[in-house]
Formats: structure tokens, C-alpha cells, sequence
């Protein structure tokens, strides 16, 4: 029978903790940067489509900036949402009366949840196989939609 030293046993735990905070890290990072969508590949549900748009995450020592800015098909102007939450202390940022937002890791999922007039909007942004981001858009009263974007 193998006999091992608390010492051996705490450094191989320490180890591997390191190890998957490390993995774990590393994860939240590769969504950051710019990313396009591809309307061809996305699937609005019935909503109305989106002819271009843009997401743009950034990561800052927790703090995670989400910038999206999207053209919808007949539309004449650009609609642009921003959210900045602070991910590390679970932080909720109010940007107007009835508008919160907050941001959470779940896993390698970043969820970014909005509430508006006591309406919930969850958009979960994920990394698929093949190197796209996968956007899912949940809100009330509407279908799930799916967002395809592709790296810049």
C-alpha cells in the first residue's frame, strides 16, 4: 500500500485546481473581440431579420462589456445596445428607470439578462465546434431566436 504526505496530496489538489481555474479562465476569453453576423446561418423565429450586425465582448479584470449594434431588414436606422456589468461581484447596472442588466458566467456561457418594465431577456453567448459564436435570444411572449456570428 502507497502512503502519500498530506503535502503531496494538497499540491496535486492545488495543481489541478490551478489547472481547470486556468481552463476555466481561459474560456470566458475566447469570446472576446469583434464578431459579424451571418444572417444565413441564424434563425430569427419569425422576428424580423437582421440584414448586418455586430457583437463586440471584452473582458476587462471582470469587468465584461457587451456591445452589439444590428440593421434590421426595412429598417432606416441601427439599433445599438451596449451593457458594461461587473461579472467578478455579481453586480446588477441599472441604465434607466425600469432598465437593469446583468452579466454571469454560467459555466462557459455568457448570460447577459436584462429586465425592462418587469419584462426578462436572457441572451446566452456560447462557442460553437466550429469556431462561430452562438447567440440565443429568449424573451417573453416571442420564440427562442439563434444568432450566428463568425470572428472578424
Amino acid at each position: 500500500m502507497r502512503s502519500y504526505s498530506t503535502t503531496t496530496v494538497a499540491g496535486a489538489v492545488l495543481t489541478a485546481g490551478l489547472f481547470a481555474f486556468t481552463s476555466f479562465a481561459r474560456d470566458h476569453n475566447e469570446l472576446n473581440g469583434t464578431w459579424t453576423l451571418v444572417p444565413a446561418s441564424s434563425d430569427f423565429a419569425g422576428q424580423p431579420v437582421v440584414q448586418t450586425g455586430t457583437v463586440t465582448i471584452a473582458d476587462r479584470e471582470g469587468v465584461i462589456i457587451v456591445s452589439r449594434s444590428f440593421v434590421y431588414e426595412g429598417a432606416t436606422e441601427t439599433f445599438f445596445y451596449r451593457d458594461v456589468t461587473d461579472s467578478e461581484h455579481g453586480d446588477t447596472f441599472h441604465t434607466g428607470k425600469d432598465l437593469k442588466s446583468k452579466t454571469d458566467w454560467d459555466h462557459d456561457v455568457l448570460k447577459v439578462t436584462t429586465t425592462r418594465s418587469g419584462a426578462v431577456t436572457v441572451e446566452s453567448y456560447s462557442l460553437a465546434a466550429d469556431g462561430t459564436m452562438l447567440v440565443s435570444v429568449v424573451r417573453p411572449e416571442y420564440k427562442p431566436v439563434t444568432l450566428v456570428f463568425r470572428r472578424n
